[in-house]
């Protein structure tokens, strides 16, 4: 039965708050964004805004999951390096995304933050789905098979997360460059010819 009254305009206005709060943040960046800005956009008040959260905390919390739940919907499953480009692309064209998502993933090391969970989540589903598609392209010889797939994926999300960490002082590096660079490293050698 679908949820009518009170409850389901709130959820309209909750979703309709992270929309603008993901839009706004991609266009201006996370520091220089005021959550007036949002609270305007949404046509509510600053404190009518906070209504739909526990905290400004918990806001940004959210923004980052339907950030990573948009992706999901525009990936639904990593199928290589190529999807994995691409999502590292679309940071590169939202820095006030990577600004917020470096900033919480080091907030989130406190248990009592509310990024905290999210982050606890999010990697062991992110690298779950990596050790899938590094399992199928090791059965295919496409992968070296010397380093297990669970270990890899470690690797390969570190490398992401870095990266974007370092693009953050330094715009002009190109963050697709060192997954390029982790997947020529883990491709087998080409076959030697006996002389």
């Amino acid at each position: 039965m679908a949820k009518r009254g009170p409850y389901e305009k709130g959820e309209a206005k909750r979703r309709e708050i992270l929309e603008a709060a993901l839009e706004i943040f991609a266009q201006e960046g996370y520091r220089g964004t005021s959550l007036r800005k949002v609270a305007a956009q949404c046509n509510l008040s600053l404190p009518g805004l906070m209504h739909y959260f526990e905290s400004k905390e918990d806001l940004l919390t959210q923004v980052l999951r339907a950030r990573d739940d948009t992706a999901r919907t525009r990936y639904p499953e990593l199928t290589g390096p190529e999807s994995y480009r691409a999502i590292i692309r679309e940071g590169a064209n939202t820095p006030g995304l990577v600004e917020l998502f470096v900033s919480m993933s080091a907030a989130a090391s406190d248990p009592g933050h509310p990024a905290h969970t999210h982050f606890a989540e999010r990697y062991p589903a992110i690298r779950g789905e990596i050790v899938e598609y590094l399992r199928r392209r090791m059965d295919d010889g496409g992968i070296r098979s010397d380093i297990p797939p669970e270990r890899l994926a470690v690797v390969l999300v570190a490398v992401a997360d870095g990266v974007q960490l370092q693009w953050l002082t330094d715009r002009s590096m190109d963050m697709e460059e060192p997954i390029n660079d982790m997947m020529t490293l883990l491709s087998p050698p080409p076959p030697t010819s006996a002389g």
